[in-house]
């Protein structure tokens, strides 16, 4: 199978792990585990995903990846000191290259308003 199909079969999966209250939970562990950055990510990518004007094929990466960040099994398990978030990064870290054109200052605003939200700042 070549690089490009392995990509779009393993992303199709993760898309059936996302919910939004999967979600919100995985946000509320990241809060506490992982820290501003990679929240921060996951909320951009959550917000493009809720636009209106974003292309499907974009909310499908997003899908994609914001469902590897809540799937409870990964390549680098979450409980691993230091390292365990370092696959779910890249994955957000990915996604949001692909989407970047999608993310507007408003986007950008809001995610940052529920960052403070979450870090109480």
């Amino acid at each position: 199978m070549n690089k490009n199909l392995t990509v779009a079969v393993q992303t199709a999966d993760y898309q059936k792990e996302y919910s939004d209250s999967k979600f919100w939970n995985k946000v509320k562990v990241l809060a506490n585990e992982a820290g501003r950055k990679i929240v921060y990510q996951a909320l951009l990518l959550y917000y493009v995903l809720t636009s209106p004007d974003v292309p499907h094929k974009q909310k499908l990466v997003i899908l994609g990846a914001l469902g590897y960040l809540i799937l409870p099994t990964d390549f680098i398990p979450d409980f691993l000191p230091v390292v365990g978030y370092t696959d779910d990064l890249a994955a957000l870290t990915a996604a949001i290259a692909t989407v970047r054109s999608s993310i507007t200052p408003a986007i950008k605003e809001q995610a940052q308003n529920k960052l403070n939200d979450i870090f109480n700042k």
